[in-house]
């Protein structure tokens, strides 16, 4: 029998192990459970239990924007698989049968709804290639000094507002063990659905925190014992490989993609490290620049 999140408890560093995340996810505080599954068939597309999929192009947005809901809207058969194991309540699905029939819904806590290509195209506002969608609800992500306080390497992003920049970025942090994500200024929400779908669903895998306080929150971060680097293309910067960070606790500081980490960030760190590169390319995708910093790190 398949092992879900509703089955374990959130204890102390289980949400932060580095090159071995679970399978499954502890059930964070204030997650709870729907009723009993049941898969059902509907071909009215004004169906108002198709409501939390409904015209996502704009209701795919954060609560207090016009339209916006603020779900979790996973898409696609892996992605959902990777949301039914998270510790995000799972309000429902909505799928062609095919798809539907390809997930283990044997412990699945909410309603499936099974329809046509044409009804769900109808229902969610454009074609959706990828058959199915599930929809949960958002969990509270911990606090900075909670996320820090298990961790052993982190990513700390300002001002990295493309949401597919943001979800490569999760996919490359899952993959290449970092514990957590830091989002300071001017990010983008992490769970967005773009961002989710472009993750291939581990934003929902690696932990979250928040710091309004900048860059003075990377202060709690060197409480914490971690060595705070910022990556910049600068050339006085030290060459990544010889930073001597490998095995380190270490807090990889990304800025966005265009105008970089702000001054005020890089004096704020205890290091500027960069990626050498060959002559005339003077930066890299920020996903790309991160993975390269991560796999130095391990």
């Amino acid at each position: 029998m398949r092992v879900t999140a509703r089955d374990h408890v959130l204890v102390g560093a289980s949400l932060f192990r580095p090159l071995d995340y679970p399978t499954v996810f502890p059930r964070q505080a204030g997650c709870e459970t729907s009723a009993v599954a049941e898969v059902t068939e509907i071909n009215d597309p004004a169906d108002p239990r198709l409501d939390d999929f409904r015209d996502l192009s704009t209701a795919d947005r954060r609560p207090d924007r016009p339209g916006g809901r603020g779900l979790v809207i996973a898409e696609g058969v892996v992605v959902v698989e990777r949301l039914l194991a998270s510790p995000y309540p799972v309000r429902g699905l909505l799928g062609v049968r095919r798809r539907i029939e390809a997930l283990d819904l044997e412990e699945l806590d909410a309603p499936a709804y099974v329809t046509s290509a044409e009804v769900m195209a109808e229902v969610v506002g454009f074609h959706l290639n990828r058959g199915v969608l599930a929809a949960a609800d958002k969990c509270a992500q911990p606090s900075l000094e909670d996320l820090a306080s298990s961790a052993r390497r982190l990513a700390v992003l300002e001002g990295v507002g493309d949401h597919e920049n943001l979800g490569s970025l999760f996919r490359n942090a899952a993959a290449l063990g970092i514990d957590g994500v830091v989002l300071g200024p001017g990010c983008s929400d992490p769970l967005y659905r773009r961002s989710v779908r472009v993750s291939m669903g581990h934003v929902l895998r690696v932990p979250f925190a928040s710091t309004d306080d900048w860059p003075a929150g990377l202060n709690v971060l060197r409480q914490k014992g971690f060595i705070v680097a910022a990556l910049t293309p600068r050339a006085s910067a030290a060459g990544l490989a010889d930073a001597g960070l490998r095995g380190e606790r270490v807090a990889v500081l990304l800025g966005s993609e265009g105008p970089g980490l702000t001054e005020e960030a890089i004096e704020a760190a205890d290091l500027a490290v960069r990626i050498p590169m060959a002559d005339g390319v003077d930066s890299l995708n920020v996903a790309t620049a991160a993975a390269i910093a991560f796999y130095a790190l391990v």
